[in-house]
């Protein structure tokens, strides 16, 4: 751990041992979730050859709150973190919401124009002061923003060395023109747009969370191109990412940085991401 390591708490390597130390802990440690959720789907699709359509998705999932009521009437006894634990295992407690709108417009002759926004948050309380691995939002991968793997954009503009990077806010937004080729061969130009923050939550570092409005210009850009092959049951996808605007960089050197195929992102996936 970073407080056991002789390095100089002033030296930037100091920090890369301390956030490896802190990823260790969140990805092992231990989480009882005992939720409830209820889920919104108005879906005009007529059809699976409806091409002029709008797909809204509302999702709500609270923890804890029975577990905290229960062991307030029972007086049961905190930890050293002064948590409540169920079975020696502290139970999380958080509300989380997630919006989801997907739109499609029929250009004619096998033009489709798509659009998807999506925004998610997840906020602890009570028992938890933090957001738990598996109920925390990721960006990056074949069906978010195509220019950063899963897991490898944000969160905001921090630099990490982590493998897996979280949080518990999320703003997506994609544009994607799809049209045909030759045959059952077509094609698609897409830009996405996105990031996830900390907020509400125990995480400290200024880089990592959502500060308000100003916060925004750390959305990520993503621009590229995809191939897509249609075997009318199901479509295979290839697409290929560019980091257009990379908020990781310093200030005005974000754009247009190693924006060539040796940079680029490739993702294959299966049908359409949105």
């Amino acid at each position: 751990m970073a407080n056991n390591t002789s390095l100089n708490p002033n030296d930037e390597s100091y920090q890369d041992v301390s956030n490896i130390a802190q990823r260790k802990d969140r990805l092992t440690e231990d989480n009882l979730i005992f939720s409830s959720s209820f889920n919104y789907i108005k879906d005009r699709r007529e059809n699976l050859f409806d091409n002029d359509f709008s797909i809204f998705r509302f999702r709500v999932e609270t923890a804890g709150n029975l577990f905290t009521s229960l062991s307030k009437a029972l007086n049961l006894n905190k930890n050293s973190n002064d948590k409540y634990e169920i079975f020696g295992v502290p139970f999380s407690q958080f509300i989380k919401t997630e919006f989801d709108y997907v739109k499609h417009w029929d250009l004619g002759k096998k033009n489709v124009f798509a659009i998807r926004s999506y925004f998610g948050i997840a906020i602890p309380y009570g028992n938890s002061d933090n957001i738990p691995f598996a109920e925390s939002f990721f960006a990056g991968g074949p069906n978010d923003i195509r220019a950063w793997s899963a897991y490898n954009l944000g969160p905001g503009s921090s630099l990490s060395t982590n493998e897996f990077n979280e949080a518990n806010m999320k703003i997506t937004l994609s544009a994607e023109e799809r049209f045909n080729l030759v045959g059952r061969f077509n094609g698609a130009i897409f830009v996405d747009a996105g990031n996830i923050w900390n907020v509400l939550d125990n995480v400290e570092d200024n880089d990592a969370t959502f500060e308000g409005l100003k916060s925004l210009k750390d959305i990520a850009i993503g621009s590229g191109f995809g191939l897509r092959y249609d075997f009318s049951f199901f479509v295979l996808r290839l697409d290929i990412g560019f980091k257009t605007y990379d908020p990781s960089r310093p200030d005005g050197a974000r754009w247009f940085k190693d924006y060539n195929f040796g940079n680029a992102v490739y993702n294959i996936g299966i049908n359409y991401p949105f």
